[in-house]
């Protein structure tokens, strides 16, 4: 029976492993923080919010 022979599952398991290992976290770390995000000026606004219900 050809699933008892752990050689060409094995092989397959840590070829899929390896592949995990190296290179899917430098192409998933290559998608995040594209941009940094720009700071927004901390001025701060005088404006009064008149609520036409009061």
């Amino acid at each position: 029976m050809p699933q008892l022979n752990p050689i060409p599952w094995l092989c397959y398991l840590a070829l899929v492993w390896l592949i995990f290992l190296f290179l899917a976290p430098s192409k998933i770390l290559n998608h995040i923080n594209l941009n940094e995000p720009n700071p927004k000026s901390t001025k701060t606004s005088n404006y009064l919010w008149t609520w036409p219900w009061q």
